[in-house]
C-alpha cells in the first residue's frame, strides 16, 4: 500500500472511531418557554440542565432552545432536536403537551419528558412539582403579615396548576386571618415583564400590600420594591436579589436530581414512561430563606408547616373545605386526592370572581 493510501485509510479509521465516540455520547435536549435569564421558571430548568452537564461530563451533550412559543413553533423545535440526534428531550411548559405527543409519535426511539402536563405515551413521561405546598407557606406568611387584608395574585393561565396554587395560598391566609381578601389578575403569559409589572401595580393600586405571582420574571418584585411597603415571594427561583424585603421567601423548583436520574435511565436502558409529581418531601420543591423581615414567631410557624409537609404529617388540602359555590368538597380531616388536584377547575369558598374559561 502506498503512503497516500495509508494516510487515507488511517483517516477513514479515525473518522469511524470519532463517529462511534459521538454516537456513544447521550444527547439531551431542553425546550424552554422563556429566556434562560428570566430569573424564574426557565432559569431553574436551565440550572437543572447545567447540573446534568456537570454530573455526566463528557458522556452527555446537552442542547437547548429558549423563548419557544407554545403551539406549532414548539413542534418544529422538538422535531429539529430529534432529527439532530437527541436521545432525550425535556419540554418544559404546559402548552407543549400536545406538540410533545405529536412529535413523539414520529420519533418512537427518542424519549420525551413533558413538564406539568398529563398526556403520556410509551416514549413520553410527565413530571411536575407540588408547588401548592410552597403556596401554603406563602399564604400563611401573607395572612399573618398583611396590614390591608388584601393579597394580590398574578395568574398566568387558568390551568389546574395555577388554580391549585391560588386555592392553597388563600386557604392558609384565611386560616390565620379571617378578614383576608384575594384579588386575582390573569395576564395570559408565562413571561412578559411589562405585563407582569402592570399587573403588580394594578394590584397595589387596589390596596394589596402582598403580591404573589405565578409568572416567571422578577418584574413584580421590582414593582413592589418601587411601591415601598409591599411584600412579595420569589416564584420558581429564589429571586433573593430582592430580599430581605420585598421578597421575604420563595418557592424554588429544584429539577436537577430529576434530570440527572432520567438521563441516567436513558444511558443504562432502564427508562420507562412514568408520571412523577414530587414536592417538599423529595426536595423538588424547596422553600427559599425566610428573611428577618418576617417576625420570628411567624417564621417559626412557617418552618413548622414545611417540616410537617416534609414528613407527610400535613397536607395543604385538608378538610373541612367547601367549594366557591358553597358545596362540600372535603369533610373534616379528609385530604384531597391527586386526581382532583391534578384537574382542579374550581375556587374554594371565599375567593371572589370567576375562573376565566
Amino acid at each position: 500500500m502506498n503512503f497516500t493510501k495509508l494516510l487515507a485509510t488511517a483517516a477513514v479509521a479515525l473518522g469511524l472511531a470519532g463517529a462511534a465516540v459521538a454516537q456513544d455520547k447521550t444527547k439531551v435536549g431542553f425546550v424552554y418557554v422563556g429566556p434562560v435569564g428570566d430569573g424564574g421558571w426557565t432559569f431553574e430548568h436551565n440550572e437543572g440542565r447545567l447540573a446534568v452537564e456537570e454530573h455526566f461530563g463528557d458522556a452527555v451533550e446537552t442542547v437547548f432552545v429558549e423563548n419557544v412559543a407554545e403551539g406549532p413553533d414548539s413542534e418544529r423545535v422538538m422535531t429539529q432536536m430529534a432529527l439532530e440526534g437527541a436521545d432525550l428531550i425535556f419540554t418544559t411548559s404546559f402548552g407543549y403537551m400536545d406538540p410533545t405527543i405529536n412529535v413523539a409519535k414520529k420519533f418512537p426511539n427518542v424519549k420525551f419528558e413533558h413538564a406539568t402536563g398529563y398526556k403520556r405515551a410509551d416514549n413520553v413521561s410527565t413530571y411536575s412539582a407540588r408547588f401548592y405546598e410552597g403556596r401554603a407557606v406563602q399564604g400563611h406568611i401573607a395572612g399573618k403579615m398583611t396590614k390591608t387584608n388584601t393579597v394580590g395574585y398574578i395568574g398566568s393561565f387558568p390551568i389546574p396548576e395555577v388554580i391549585r396554587g391560588i386555592n392553597s395560598a388563600y386557604l392558609h391566609a384565611k386560616k390565620v386571618n379571617p378578614d383576608v381578601e384575594f384579588k386575582i389578575i390573569w395576564v395570559y403569559t408565562w413571561f412578559d415583564p411589562a405585563k407582569e409589572a402592570d399587573a403588580a401595580k394594578a394590584l397595589i393600586d387596589q390596596g394589596a400590600d402582598v403580591v404573589l405571582q405565578h409568572t416567571d420574571s422578577t418584574a413584580p418584585q421590582a414593582a413592589a420594591q418601587e411601591a415601598g411597603d409591599v411584600m412579595t415571594f420569589g416564584q420558581a427561583s429564589d429571586m433573593a436579589e430582592y430580599g430581605p424585603f420585598p421578597r421575604v421567601s420563595s418557592i424554588i423548583d429544584n429539577w436537577a436530581p430529576y434530570y440527572i436520574a432520567r438521563t441516567q435511565a436513558v444511558i443504562d436502558g432502564s427508562w420507562s414512561s412514568v408520571d412523577t409529581w414530587d414536592g417538599i418531601p423529595t426536595g423538588m420543591v424547596e422553600i427559599g430563606e425566610i428573611t428577618d423581615a418576617v417576625p420570628a414567631d411567624i417564621k417559626a410557624e412557617a418552618l413548622a408547616m414545611v417540616e410537617a409537609m416534609r414528613t407527610g404529617a400535613y397536607h395543604p388540602f385538608t378538610g373541612p373545605i367547601k367549594k366557591q359555590d358553597g358545596s362540600d368538597w372535603l369533610a373534616d380531616g379528609e385530604t384531597a386526592d391527586d386526581g382532583t388536584l391534578a384537574g382542579m377547575n374550581f375556587y374554594v369558598e371565599g375567593i371572589t370572581g370567576d375562573i376565566p374559561q
